[in-house]
């Protein structure tokens, strides 16, 4: 065998290598996606029972009298940003699933 034949063979041996561990990476990566995707989607139902249970909470703080001079509490302001984080959250959740059943 002569030189370029010698090179020729090891480029191919190097080739045949590095596909090797990128199928390697890609399944790994692949199994990286499954477990991210399944995390998120066992956290949905949390993060709605989360909105609901802001939501709730701020619909019993509407309910109480506010002075008309007072400055919101910060327990109130914060209920009332968890409240439109819920309903915002709920919205683009409905919107999903509308697109996934078509």
């Amino acid at each position: 065998m002569n030189t370029l034949e010698s090179r020729k063979q090891l480029l191919i041996a190097e080739s045949e290598i590095n596909r090797a561990q990128l199928v390697g990476e890609i399944t790994a990566l692949k199994a990286d996606v499954r477990t991210f995707t399944h995390r998120a989607i066992s956290l949905g139902p949390i993060a709605s029972s989360a909105a609901m249970l802001a939501m709730g909470l701020s619909a019993f703080q509407r309910g109480q009298p506010v002075s008309a001079g007072a400055k919101p509490s910060r327990l109130h302001t914060l209920l009332n940003g968890a409240a439109l984080i819920a309903t915002l959250w709920l919205a683009f959740r409905a919107q999903s699933r509308h697109r996934s059943d078509t």
